[in-house]
């Protein structure tokens, strides 16, 4: 049996999320000040520079942005043989500054708790914060986001996948059913 592929977000839909999402981010920091966005490699990261670059159209300023690899932080990295080790780069400290992580969809948890590991090694944030464009539920781990651009419960068997395009715009959130 083939999959089903069903568009949840289109690119109107996504910028419509990741606006709410910055101005939530503004919101609750009180401006720009000691804020820094570090995307997860991949998908967080394209999507943390599309945050970046609404917050400095809202506030006027350019936030830090850095990019964080988390392969070797991952608590399944023994059994797995396809995993590829990525860049890490993040030129400014994260001592006592306010960490906004960015992931594209958040599913168990796993993923983010080897970000927040990689952040920690790297420095002592005053908080770190977490915004996600997709919660599809399913946590394995007691981690929450601060923001949420969907909600979109899903069942095991079902997959998210978002797309991005050339110039690493999300361009489509799709849910895959097999």
């Amino acid at each position: 049996m083939a999959a089903e592929k069903i568009e949840i977000l289109d690119t109107e839909g996504i910028n419509r999320a990741l606006t709410r999402i910055a101005h939530e981010i503004l919101e609750k920091n009180k401006g720009v000040e000691d804020l820094v966005l570090v995307g997860i490699r991949t998908g967080g990261d394209y999507l943390a520079a599309q945050l970046q670059q609404k917050i400095s159209e809202i506030e006027g300023q350019i936030v830090p942005l850095g990019t964080i690899d988390i392969t070797m932080y991952r608590d399944d990295l023994g059994s797995r043989n396809d995993l590829a080790v990525g860049q890490t780069d993040i030129r400014f400290p994260v001592t006592d500054r306010c960490v906004v992580l960015i992931d594209d969809v958040l599913f168990t948890g796993r993923t983010i708790r080897a970000a927040l590991d990689a952040v920690i090694d790297l420095g002592r944030p005053r908080n770190i914060q977490l915004a996600i464009l997709i919660d599809r539920g399913h946590r394995e781990l007691p981690i929450r986001p601060d923001y949420i651009g969907r909600n979109l419960p899903t069942s095991r068997n079902e997959q998210i996948e978002v797309e991005f395009d050339p110039q690493h715009h999300a361009q489509a959130v799709s849910l895959i059913r097999t």
